[in-house]
């Protein structure tokens, strides 16, 4: 994995907490109106910028499994115990 690929992993392991947090503290109550809106405005733009990451990681996986200039989506399997 190159340095970037793990800058990559790590900002969306951050973003992907931040939103986990900011859906616990909707959840739990207790925001003024303007606090709400502004963590729903927050955890759109992290879900949008999470998609983006997927979809870059999508496109270069089908990118790495071109088969004779069509693409082929393959499935990664990964062993929790490796």
């Amino acid at each position: 994995m190159t340095e970037k690929s793990k800058k990559k992993l790590i900002q969306l392991e951050k973003k992907l907490e931040e939103l986990s947090s900011l859906i616990d503290k909707m959840e739990h109550g207790g925001l003024s109106l303007e606090e709400s809106l502004e963590c729903f405005e927050r955890g759109i733009h992290l879900v949008r910028s999470c998609q983006k990451t997927l979809l870059d990681a999508e496109q270069k996986i089908q990118l790495l499994t071109e088969k004779k200039g069509d693409f082929e989506l393959s499935s990664f399997d990964v062993d929790p115990d490796e």
